[in-house]
């Protein structure tokens, strides 16, 4: 059975006022910036299951073996293992990295996260998308910084030549005069033309992660491009509108370019500063990422029917597409549950979906 659902809309400060609300047929501008869209069954976020007039998390608590059939069941719980987003970027989201599963449960149990399990992510792009994610090679991250010509920052420099990028970042995460030493940094910016860092310290005046451009990878999506961050990625977006999926988790550690406060320690004990993204091809629609909590389908004018066995979130982002003869346009949306015999997918428009993975070699729950 194919179910409408109406899904909650998180407004935070680096949002847009015109992606979703376009893309969702409602008034653009919108009055308040829409940063994401949360499409599934987490506490924080449910989407209402529209024609039963609850929530997606009542109904898996109430028969999770209906809901999420058998094998989501047996392997995750009664759960729904993953959340799919809609998310909107206008302007830099904070540095952030995500614990492992293992770090999760431990990190949970005494209190230091939401939830207790990971959140690897997958971001397909629907628009130009970019983001930071993981560091540079620590010799040329050195040579930038130097070639910014900041006395301050020779002893950053000097630990990252040797290597060290753990103890640069601490360095600046524990840096006493922030403003004074950023102030130093945008003027040697500017004369280098490194735009991003510039556009940082408007923002943030007394953060020394406005180096962060100069320190991390930069990766462009086109659209139809995914990137999959596992755990112990340090990442920050910085603009597109993308569909996101990741395991059904809020644990966050930031590291920077945000008001909220930084755990120094535990955020060093979980960034892992050889860690990579990893580029994504979709095979027959699918993207599959290297982990068991979710893998991501896409397909453009489809005319095909998905397995049965397993509980789906799909959405239309363009144009409409019957789901099980139920017609989705362009940001509408739907939940097919684990006891249904299989989605039919028929029509001009683009859909996405959500499903716990099957790749049958995936193990473990991070990077």
């Amino acid at each position: 059975m194919t179910e409408l659902l109406s899904n909650p809309v998180k407004h935070y400060a680096w949002g847009s006022h015109t992606a979703i609300a376009t893309l969702t047929g409602r008034p653009s501008p919108s009055p308040e910036p829409e940063a994401e869209m949360w499409l599934g069954a987490h506490p924080s976020g449910p989407s209402l299951l529209v024609e039963r007039g609850r929530t997606l998390d009542e109904a898996i608590a109430d028969d999770p073996e209906g809901e999420l059939g058998a094998e989501t069941l047996a392997r995750f719980g009664a759960r729904l293992p993953y959340l799919l987003k809609l998310i909107a970027v206008d302007s830099v989201l904070s540095l952030q990295v995500h614990p492992s599963a293992e770090q999760a449960e431990a990190g949970h149990a005494r209190g230091a996260y939401v939830d207790a399990y990971p959140k690897p992510e997958l971001i397909c792009a629907l628009t130009p998308f970019s983001g930071l994610a993981g560091f540079r090679a620590p010799q040329e991250a050195a040579r930038l910084l130097a070639e910014l010509e900041v006395a301050e920052l020779e002893p950053v420099v000097a630990r990252l030549r040797e290597g060290d990028t753990a103890g640069a970042l601490r360095l600046l995460l524990e840096w006493p005069e922030r403003k004074r030493l950023v102030e130093a940094v945008v003027a040697a910016a500017q004369r280098l033309g490194h735009d991003l860092v510039t556009r940082l310290a408007e923002q943030y005046p007394d953060d020394p992660a406005v180096l962060a451009p100069l320190l991390m990878n930069r990766h462009d999506l086109r659209p139809g491009e995914a990137l999959f961050l596992g755990a112990g990625v340090l990442h920050a977006y910085v603009s597109g509108f993308g569909v996101e999926i990741m395991g059904g988790s809020d644990n966050v550690l930031r590291a920077g370019l945000t008001s909220k406060p930084i755990d120094v320690d535990e955020l060093l004990r979980v960034t892992d500063a050889a860690a990579q993204p990893l580029r994504v091809e979709a095979v027959d629609g699918l993207y599959n990422a290297p982990v068991p909590e979710f893998a991501l389908g896409r397909l453009e004018a489809p005319d095909t029917r998905l397995e049965g066995g397993l509980p789906r979130v799909l959405v239309c982002t363009a144009g409409e597409v019957a789901v099980d003869g139920r017609l989705l346009r362009a940001g509408e949306s739907a939940f097919s549950s684990g006891s249904a015999g299989g989605v039919e997918l028929r029509g001009p428009g683009t859909i996405f979906w959500a499903q716990p993975s099957r790749v049958a070699d995936v193990q473990g729950h991070g990077a």
